[in-house]
């Protein structure tokens, strides 16, 4: 299914890498919403896999920026679940007075703080490179990206988040508050849409 490769940036992991050729894992042996039985293929990454990686990450994330004048940055929809489940891993660490989780509000808050930026998806880049010239306008201490899919695509512009869950094929998955249309954002476990799904859902 996958192997565990350094990162280029950090020297520390990069990511757990799936394969180009991993189809994911039966649907028979996971539960997961019955009205979706059609329209997913298979489950490309199981709920439980995504948590342990997920507790690793946030323990990354207190070794390096440490819990001092901190501030959560989720990229609003699809990273709420990644953003949650990875604050509440944080906050289990350490001590964590000083997080703040802020969503469109104020940006100026982020002068001189740590600034961790949440984001369930990072595919060209384009987006997160925006969104860091625009943060880094308010002049903050430091600012980290935590990604937890990050695909590979041929045309990156930016650079890769500092800490990565799964690096994975480019392909189109849905689940952990992914979604397709605004559905499957109910399902725990990250899966691969299935083309009676595309055609169902699509708009």
């Amino acid at each position: 299914m996958a192997e565990c490769v350094p990162s280029r940036a950090t020297g520390l992991e990069g990511g757990i890498v799936i394969k180009d050729d991993w189809p994911g894992y039966s649907l028979e042996l996971f539960t997961y919403p019955e009205h979706y039985r059609e329209d997913i293929e298979s489950v490309y990454i199981p709920h439980g896999v995504i948590m342990d990686r997920t507790e690793r990450l946030a323990r990354h994330i207190m070794d390096d920026i440490g819990d001092h004048d901190m501030v959560v940055l989720c990229v609003l929809k699809g990273g709420y679940k990644f953003c949650s489940d990875l604050v509440e891993f944080i906050k289990n660490d350490q001590s964590t007075e000083d997080l703040h989780i802020i969503g469109s509000q104020d940006l100026s808050v982020l002068r001189g703080k740590n600034v961790l930026i949440v984001e369930a998806i990072v595919d060209t880049g384009k987006t997160m490179k925006a969104l860091l010239k625009h943060v880094e306008a308010f002049e903050p201490k430091m600012v980290k990206v935590a990604g937890l899919l990050v695909k590979r695509v041929s045309n990156v512009v930016g650079s890769l988040p500092d800490y990565v869950g799964f690096e994975i094929p480019n392909r189109f998955v849905v689940g952990y508050a992914l979604d397709y249309n605004e559905y499957f954002r109910d399902l725990n476990h990250i899966c691969v849409i299935s083309e009676i799904g595309k055609v169902k859902y699509k708009i």
